[in-house]
């Protein structure tokens, strides 16, 4: 898959930060490639801004989960967005 900016929701933004939820069916390595985000994300993303990815079976109905993190916004030069590397979350759920 690609971005798709249906799924990206900016959560919650103060003292020029923002926080941005996104949910995909690709993994944290694909969302981590420089260019990734694309199109809107470019002109909203910020240096330093918090993205928590959700991999997910169906973004538009989420079934399952696979994968989720936190990445960084490392850079924008008003075309690429680069993010950090995923740190992850625990999606296992052992009982």
């Amino acid at each position: 898959m690609a971005y798709n900016a249906k799924y990206l929701t900016l959560m919650a933004h103060g003292a020029g930060q923002q926080w941005w939820s996104y949910r995909t069916a690709d993994t944290p390595v694909t969302v981590d490639t420089t260019g990734y985000f694309t199109g809107e994300a470019v002109g909203m993303m910020k240096v330093g801004d918090l993205v928590f990815v959700q991999q997910v079976d169906n973004p538009a109905a989420p079934g399952s989960v696979t994968a989720a993190g936190w990445h960084l916004v490392l850079s924008n030069d008003g075309t690429t967005v680069d993010v950090s590397n995923a740190t992850a979350v625990a999606v296992a759920d052992t009982d």
